[in-house]
């Protein structure tokens, strides 16, 4: 394998994304000839090494007006017009649509087509024309990698011989953070503000923590995804005459200060692929707080009482009492952040890259000799 192409939908801030851009980088600096094609470009995206080639498979601007079904066909076309010209020994997609195009783009071609799973199955790919998507094309795919085993069980028996479980790289950039002796008295979070993140829901059980431990602040770091999240979070703030306490801290590019100023991290989503938000905080040696919500992400990184807290999907009490007790128990709070840091050894840069390398190479090997049979 020398030539290396990523699908996706744009580089912007989110976990897909940063995951495609640290992969990119990483097989440029190791000397692969590395593409990624997007369908557009966002204001506020992850920066690629100059080694690496951007290219636009998106819709153009003479395409604005045309209907839905021929826009998803022109897609599809120049994405295959994208593999046509360029030759990849193997291209990969993340996420959902993308994993579709490029199935459909590759074709009949030699090329080998690994997708990637990058978010829970279940109200993502079981519409009915999804079940139709995925027994047709899934198939087709020379392999795919998954974050969870719960995301690997959901596609049997379509993506089970040549699959891979891998989690996401953290940046190295914060393995090596000290903690500060002495923690603001805050409660820190860091994601996009999205729906399916439920920042209203940490707001409102913060409000509880608030009642009991009025010394304490709420940071929430994050740049608007413009669902109308961000509004929602503004208005329990005003309702509730939190705005001396709870804080909309906007998107920060020096996380690794930021965060361990807290004393406790908590995580509210109501659903996942595996989340660099978490991994990134527990790399950091925070207490974390966690809803165990699927696809299974935050269980495969958290013994519950060991290194940190799993509570059940939208349960602002359980929240709640969480961050109260790693607020009132120092000692729980900082075996936590200790035992939490382990995550170095399964989710380095090096040790994921290695992963996805071997696993790549092996694709590569495989549909080679495949071809060869054939002829």
């Amino acid at each position: 394998m020398k030539k290396i192409a990523f699908h996706l939908n744009t580089l912007c801030q989110g976990g897909a994304e940063r995951v495609v851009t640290n992969l990119a980088n990483q097989f440029a600096k190791e000397g692969y000839e590395v593409y990624v094609a997007t369908e557009w470009y966002d204001e506020n995206e992850f920066v690629l090494d100059p080694r690496v080639t951007r290219v636009h498979v998106g819709l153009r601007e003479e395409d604005d007006r045309k209907n839905r079904v021929t826009k998803f066909l022109l897609r599809v076309k120049y994405l295959k017009e994208f593999v046509k010209e360029y030759q990849p020994d193997i291209l990969v997609a993340f996420a959902h649509r993308a994993n579709y195009r490029a199935l459909m783009a590759a074709g009949s071609s030699k090329i080998p087509v690994v997708i990637s799973i990058r978010i829970n199955p279940i109200g993502y790919y079981d519409a009915f024309s999804d079940n139709i998507q995925i027994k047709w094309l899934f198939p087709k795919a020379a392999g795919c990698v998954y974050q969870t085993q719960e995301q690997k069980d959901f596609f049997k028996p379509y993506l089970q011989d040549n699959s891979r479980i891998i989690m996401n790289p953290i940046n190295p950039k914060y393995f090596e953070v000290k903690r500060w002796d002495k923690p603001e008295k805050a409660v820190v979070h860091h994601a996009r503000l999205v729906d399916f993140k439920n920042q209203p829901m940490l707001v409102r059980a913060f409000l509880k923590v608030h009642d009991k431990h009025p010394d304490y602040v709420l940071k929430i770091y994050g740049p608007d995804s413009m669902d109308g999240t961000k509004e929602i979070l503004e208005n329990i703030i005003k309702e509730n005459n939190a705005e001396s306490f709870v804080f909309l801290m906007g998107a920060c590019n020096t996380l690794e200060v930021e965060i361990p100023k807290g004393e406790v991290y908590a995580y509210s989503s109501d659903y996942e692929g595996m989340p660099n938000s978490l991994l990134e905080a527990m790399a950091m040696g925070m207490p974390v707080v966690s809803t165990d919500c699927p696809c299974g992400g935050p269980r495969a990184v958290i013994e519950d009482g060991k290194n940190g807290f799993l509570i059940p999907v939208g349960d602002e009490d359980a929240l709640a009492d969480r961050i109260c007790r790693l607020i009132e128990d120092k000692e729980l709070a900082n075996s936590f952040g200790e035992a939490a840091r382990n995550i170095k050894e399964i989710a380095s840069v090096d040790a994921i890259f290695r992963q996805w390398k071997d696993y790549l190479n092996s694709i590569c090997a495989e549909s080679a000799d495949t071809y060869q049979k054939r002829e």
